[in-house]
C-alpha cells in the first residue's frame, strides 16, 4: 500500500474509533444515570450480538491488515492483546448462530484481561518515559508512532483500547439493563 492510502485508512479508522468511544461513553451514562425504560439501551441491548461480532471483525480484520498487508509488526503487548480479541469473533459469531444471548460470563473474562494490557499499553504510549518502554526501540515496537492522526490522539494502541471498550459496553448492556428480560 502506499503512504496516502494508509494515511486515509488511517484517517478512517480515527473516525470510526472516536464514533465508538463517543457511541460507548454515550451508552454507559445513559446505563449507569438514566437506566430506566429507554430505547436507546432496548435497541442496544437487542443487537448487541451482531455489533459485538461487527467490532470484533473489523478490529480483529484491520489489526491483521496493519500487521500483514501494510507490513507493520505488532509488539508483544500487542500480540498479547490479539489473544484476547480474536476469540471474540468466533464467540460472538457462534452466539449470533444460536441466538444465545447469555455469553457474557464466556466472553468478559477475555475481554477484561484485553482491556486492562490496552489501559497499560495507553498509558505508557502517551505518558510514559520513553526509557522504561516493554517494547523496545531495537526490535518491533509499538512505541514508534506508525499511526498518528488528529494530533496524535489516534494511534494502534488507541485503536485496540476503542475495539475492547465498546465490546465490553455492549457486554454491560446486555447483562445489566432490564436484567428480568433475559
Amino acid at each position: 500500500m502506499n503512504i496516502e492510502t494508509v494515511h486515509y485508512l488511517n484517517v478512517l479508522l480515527g473516525l470510526g474509533a472516536i464514533l465508538l468511544q463517543v457511541f460507548s461513553v454515550a451508552i454507559l451514562f445513559v446505563l449507569f444515570f438514566y437506566s430506566k425504560k429507554n430505547g436507546f439501551l432496548d435497541f442496544v441491548k437487542e443487537h448487541f450480538l451482531i455489533i459485538g461480532f461487527l467490532v470484533a471483525f473489523f478490529a480483529s480484520l484491520f489489526s491483521l491488515v496493519y500487521s500483514e498487508i501494510i507490513g507493520f509488526p505488532p509488539c508483544q503487548l500487542c500480540w498479547y492483546q490479539r489473544v484476547f480479541l480474536f476469540p471474540q469473533v468466533f464467540i460472538f459469531g457462534v452466539a449470533l448462530w444460536e441466538k444465545n444471548k447469555k455469553i457474557v460470563k464466556y466472553s468478559m473474562p477475555l475481554l477484561s484481561v484485553g482491556f486492562i494490557i490496552s489501559i497499560y499499553q495507553n498509558f505508557i504510549y502517551y505518558f510514559g518515559e520513553k526509557g522504561n518502554l516493554p517494547c523496545d526501540a531495537s526490535g518491533i515496537s509499538c512505541y514508534q508512532q506508525l499511526v498518528s492522526e488528529f494530533g496524535g490522539y489516534i494511534s494502534l494502541p488507541m485503536l485496540s483500547l476503542t475495539s475492547f471498550l465498546a465490546v465490553i459496553t455492549l457486554l454491560l448492556v446486555a447483562h445489566f439493563y432490564n436484567k428480568e428480560s433475559l
